[in-house]
């Protein structure tokens, strides 16, 4: 070749080079960099290293550890050290100890331990070319008990990677849709299998939104299906950390495709139920920050032939931050017309909604004629050809050990507070109540709430809806088979027995009844197959019955540890039902006010008995207490408990927004004085109301804690409604009907209803007591949007089983129906 060949060829390559070079520069741009809200971001990608660590209360909550947020899905987390392949929520969870962040470096470091084996570790993760080295780093080594057993865990949402294949060193594979894998026995325990193995893994090569490749360093990785240990479980890409090393023991290579330009689509955050035509209607649009478009949004409303009708369009004036998006307002409440109509922005668009005067007519009626009776403990609980759940829990229930506190946040005292030994059967408590969540419990708490909420109801609205056969004596329920009576004081009735049941046979209320272990806590399916609904008798054998009695240890506890704010909160609810059940079952109405007065008077002679432990203890003692006295002067107008309000008034109007609805519910009944200092507290917490609500683009406070804030959202509405019907020149209506809407699709991160099967889109994947079949409880209301640390709002509606944003509630579910009521009242009133 000669010289002036080479040189061309020379030139040839460089000029290929340069091209490959600057045809990459853009993804330069895009290396994974730490912002200002100390998480490791790029377009497309955010990888988080321990902006959250475990929840104290109910252990690995599935948000902690590194974690992906991938083209704005939360794809990955608990990346950390685990002492199993697939932990379980309950299984040992290392203890945060600090976390630094190093600017100058770019650099996050974070130290945990497990102080039972004295093992301490540091996981240090710092952006490298596309993607990020994470480090498992010991400053000695591994414990002996802990070889074979410590590993570093990453874990994969199975729903983002349904459908989709793997790679491990280049051989191919499928996600299982499901769990299949093998399993083997460690230490008598069974376990889930390796499904693959090798030095790098690739999840969904072939889909650029979803593909994640890690590489080892340092050993082997495997890839497991979590799901075959616990249907909440997760992909898991795991290596053991390896014995008699310490420094830099494992070391990976993460990295995650970023499609370039990558923006995520508006959300039209709207009521998925619709508008009264005289209501304010604003929806407001969630845009990602790298979206500048500037386009007009449209409501169109659709004719009877199809054909879709342009009615209102303008552009957004301004776009405000909140959290990691923008967010602009579309009002459209100048159009009133009755119909049926949609959103558009740009090539979004919204499902259809309508605006009428009756929209919020039916809303609350899958609550009350579907979720109320497949919550309902104690029943055969029948839907046309479904059986939703037997009678469970016949067998309730037999006297908590003293000294004992269970994982779901119950406890028992130092003695039983009752005349039952521990292990005791207590009689007559298998009655009435309702299932407090997904889970099988009855929470006392839980269950006068939901009580004095459907008092509320009955009282203000009386709702005559009969759709339920409810029979306790055959303890039958038939769903979409009335029986003559209203249903919802018939649920009224059921609440109120279970109450009156731990008054009569334990003396006084207690924390709930629960299942004693896990292996029944995690019970998926239908109830009545928990116990075997016989009495247990230690001196049976377990597989020995006598009918009604049986040797199988199974049976529900209850915890009966005495608490004065937990009686006074079941005494307000008793009291209150006393009113509502006259007419309907005088008898029981006797009962219960008799044991309400007879309790308030005894909790009087003596200094406040304070348990408390977990939830389920009652609230503050004096917020009970309110409760109880206010709700016995509506029932007796005696003027003793007019007399404590008025004491309770002067040590808690300081925080009179915590017990406005109490002491507006009071103030009719009390003198001229109290009515004119409750309105000039009710003044002052409008102005500093409209402040905090003004924080958020949705008019509403937002929550940040580890349960999403739907039930507080529900609150604040219903406060609002007492509020202005007391008030009605200080108060609009705005915030009952915000609260509403919010609850209908007008929140962050999407425009979903978070009630199943109310609204065009509404949750279809929940965590109810069915949840392991990816489906839903009509009726049930949801926690909603979980703000994850620091900024991203999260509610999954491909994954039923994280509790914090996808768990029905009984309690939330009456606030949600009183809500609603309140609503109609109001809307006829526009």
């Amino acid at each position: 070749m000669t010289k002036l060949k080479q040189d061309r060829c020379l030139l040839a390559v460089l000029l290929v080079v340069g091209l490959v070079l600057s045809a990459k520069a853009p993804l330069r741009a895009q290396e994974l960099k730490l912002n200002e809200k100390d998480y490791f971001e790029t377009r497309g990608l955010n990888v988080l290293v321990f902006s959250n660590w475990y929840n104290g209360n109910f252990g690995d909550s599935k948000m902690s550890g590194v974690e992906l947020i991938h083209h704005e899905v939360r794809t990955a987390t608990n990346g950390d050290i685990r002492l199993s392949p697939t932990p379980e929520q309950w299984d040992p969870i290392p203890v945060f100890v600090e976390r630094k962040v190093y600017k100058e470096s770019g650099t996050i470091e974070a130290s945990l331990k497990y102080p039972d084996y004295n093992f301490n570790y540091r996981i240090k993760a710092v952006p490298y070319d596309d993607g990020m080295v994470i480090s498992i780093n010991l400053d000695t080594p591994l414990p002996k008990v802990l070889e074979g057993k410590a590993g570093f865990n990453f874990e994969f949402l199975p729903a983002a990677y349904f459908e989709k294949a793997y790679l491990a060193d280049g051989q191919s594979h499928l996600f299982p849709l499901y769990p299949s894998g093998p399993t083997t026995v460690i230490e008598g325990v069974w376990n889930p299998m390796s499904l693959a193995e090798g030095s790098e893994i690739v999840l969904a090569p072939e889909d650029p939104e979803r593909r994640v490749t890690v590489n080892s360093k340092t050993g082997k990785l495997h890839i497991y299906d979590g799901r075959n240990k616990a249907q909440n479980g997760w992909y898991v890409v795991r290596e053991l950390i390896p014995a008699n090393k310490s420094g830099k023991v494992i070391e990976w290579f993460v990295s995650a495709n970023t499609i370039d330009g990558w923006t995520r689509k508006p959300v039209i955050a709207h009521s998925q139920v619709g508008y009264t035509p005289g209501q304010q209607k604003v929806a407001v649009i969630e845009f990602d920050r790298n979206d500048q478009s500037d386009l007009p949004v449209k409501l169109v409303k659709i004719q009877s032939d199809g054909t879709r009708l342009e009615i209102f369009s303008s552009k957004i004036a301004k776009r405000e931050n909140y959290l990691r998006y923008e967010y602009g307002k579309f009002d459209f409440s100048q159009v009133k017309e009755p119909g049926l109509y949609l959103l558009e922005y740009a090539d979004v668009q919204t499902k259809p909604f309508r605006i009428s005067a009756d929209v919020y007519e039916t809303t609350w009626q899958p609550t009350l004629d579907i979720f109320f009776p497949v919550q309902m403990d104690h029943m055969l609980v029948n839907e046309a050809y479904r059986v939703w759940h037997g009678a469970a829990h016949l067998d309730d229930a037999l006297q908590a050990p003293v000294g004992h506190e269970h994982f779901d946040l119950y406890a028992q005292g130092p003695t039983t507070d009752t005349p039952y030994k521990p292990g005791e059967h207590i009689p007559g408590l298998n009655v009435g109540g309702w299932f407090d969540a997904g889970d099988f419990d009855i929470r006392t708490q839980t269950q006068y709430h939901v009580v004095s909420n459907l008092v509320k109801t009955w009282e203000l609205f009386k709702p005559m809806r009969d759709e339920t056969t409810i029979s306790q004596e055959k303890r039958y329920v038939d769903i979409h088979q009335p029986d003559g009576k209203p249903d919802v004081l018939q649920q009224i009735e059921h609440g109120v027995l279970g109450l009156l049941a731990q008054h009569k046979y334990c003396g006084h209320a207690i924390p709930g009844i629960i299942v004693p272990d896990i292996s029944q806590y995690t019970h998926l399916g239908d109830a009545l197959t928990m116990t075997d609904n016989l009495i247990y008798n230690k001196n049976l054998g377990e597989q020995e019955t006598t009918g009604f009695e049986s040797g199988k240890f199974d049976d529900r506890w209850a915890f009966t540890s005495k608490s004065t704010p937990l009686n006074y909160g079941s005494i307000a609810a008793l009291t209150a039902a006393s009113r509502a059940l006259r007419g309907y079952n005088d008898q029981l109405a006797e009962e219960c006010l008799g044991v309400a007065r007879k309790v308030w008077d005894e909790e009087h002679s003596h200094e406040p008995d304070l348990f408390h432990f977990g939830n389920t203890t009652g609230g503050q003692l004096q917020d009970e207490e309110l409760k109880a006295a206010v709700e016995l002067l509506i029932s007796t107008k005696d003027q003793k408990y007019a007399q404590r309000i008025l004491e309770l008034w002067n040590e808690l109007s300081t925080s009179f927004r915590r017990y406005a609805v109490h002491f507006l519910r009071a103030m009719p009944l009390m003198n001229a004085d109290f009515k004119a200092q409750v309105r000039v507290k009710v003044a002052d917490m409008q102005n500093s109301a409209d402040q905090m609500n003004e924080q958020t683009p949705f008019g509403l406070p937002v929550s940040r804690g580890g349960w999403a804030g739907n039930g507080g959202i529900i609150e604040i509405g219903i406060e609002n409604y007492f509020l202005h019907k007391a008030f009605p020149d200080l108060v609009t209506p705005d915030l009952t009907f915000k609260a509403l809407e919010y609850i209908h699709g007008c929140h962050p991160g999407s425009d979903i209803s978070f009630v199943s099967a109310v609204g065009t889109v509404s949750k279809k994947v929940a965590y109810g007591n069915n949840r392991a079949d990816y489906s839903f409880i009509a009726g049930g209301v949801v926690p909603g949007v979980l703000i994850l640390p620091p900024d991203f709002p999260e509610n999954k509606e491909d994954w039923p089983f994280l509790w914090g944003e996808n768990e029905y509630v009984v309690n939330v579910g009456s606030s949600y129906i009183l809500l609603v009521q309140a609503a109609i009242e109001l809307a006829n009133n526009i």
